[in-house]
């Protein structure tokens, strides 16, 4: 080997060695900021009276004279004060902020802003979800469901405001509220169930690859990913999501006992104007101009609850919230189609 090849390989090397610990340092670097996104657990509330309150000094103070600013200050710490002796009599309204995916796996927090309003509300406040979920698997989203009716079954008005999507998983939560508001483009509705698997069973037979599946109990599994699927297997899988079919009419009848089941529980999802006219939801309005006339007579709380979660489920978080953007995606793509050009 030349000087010249020896050096030529080594810088080659070097670049290699370069390049694997400039990736590891980015992973470290990315590693420790997810962790500091989560350092804390536990219930957060914010008076969203106050932040709108500030918004409006903050305009004000960029759009007023000086001694309009002074002016506006004064009034503020008159009320302020005036807050702080006395307590608000005023009735309250806690709101939840439910961003829904596959998984449903806001349901974690979910469970414990209920729990904490359920220990404090009474049948004059209120309890406001502004939901926004396309649905995913039937156990995660009938708990969220479960959430909802606790509110409802301690007669504490349950609004439901959906801005963006509401269907499937997502209108089984939404249906058990006591008003439904609806943006106008909101999507609502897809009250039906779907399954959907690739089968590899041709492919792994033409490369001689044999797929062997023991089970104990006739239908402890139906259809399969690898494995040569009958109609039998088919047969059991339709039985089984027509059950859940039948659940989700069940509920949907049961908070909205004046909806046509026939006609709306086909799997079909509608535009909030038409879901409006066929009763899946009350009232034309985002949760921007709820918030906003509620904030007049009554104080509004925003109520999180925050989970620490370990670094490795964080990572797979940004995987997963990557594979359900794609999902939302989906749903736009289907609705750009529809629209008029």
């Amino acid at each position: 080997m030349t000087e010249f090849g020896f050096f030529a390989n080594y810088g080659l090397f070097f670049l290699k060695a370069i390049t694997i610990v400039a990736a590891i340092i980015v992973v470290i670097v990315a590693a420790a900021a997810a962790g500091r996104k989560a350092t804390h657990e536990g219930l957060e509330v914010e008076n969203l009276n106050k932040k709108y309150r500030d918004l409006g000094d903050a305009l004000l103070s960029a759009v007023s004279t000086k001694d309009q600013r002074k002016k506006a200050a004064k009034e503020r710490k008159k009320e302020d004060k005036a807050e702080s002796k006395q307590p608000s009599e005023r009735p309250r309204s806690f709101v939840i902020d439910f961003k829904g995916d596959l998984k449903a796996s806001a349901v974690e927090s979910f469970r414990e802003e209920v729990s904490a309003i359920l220990e404090v509300a009474t049948g004059d406040d209120e309890v406001i979800v502004r939901l926004e979920n396309p649905g995913g698997l039937v156990h995660e989203h009938g708990l969220a469901a479960s959430q909802m009716a606790r509110i409802r079954d301690r007669d504490i008005p349950l609004v439901v405001c959906v801005d963006k999507v509401a269907a499937s998983g997502g209108y089984l939560m939404a249906c058990v509220a006591s008003t439904v508001y609806a943006a106008p483009f909101a999507i609502l509705g897809s009250i039906g169930v779907l399954a959907q698997i690739p089968n590899f069973n041709r492919m792994l037979d033409s490369h001689g690859v044999d797929f062997e599946q023991i089970t104990a109990g006739k239908h402890k599994r139906t259809v399969t990913i690898f494995g040569k699927n009958t109609d039998e297997d088919r047969a059991k899988l339709k039985e089984e999501l027509e059950e859940v079919h039948v659940l989700f009419k069940d509920v949907v009848a049961k908070y909205r006992p004046n909806l046509d089941l026939e006609q709306i529980a086909t799997g079909e999802h509608w535009l909030g104007t038409r879901a409006l006219e066929l009763g899946l939801a009350d009232e034309l309005l985002t949760s921007d101009e709820l918030l906003g006339s509620r904030a007049r007579d009554r104080d509004l709380y925003l109520v999180s609850y925050k989970i620490k979660q370990p670094l490795q489920k964080r990572l797979m978080g940004n995987v997963e919230s990557a594979i359900d953007g794609a999902e939302a995606a989906g749903w736009r793509r289907k609705f750009e189609a529809r629209l008029p050009r």
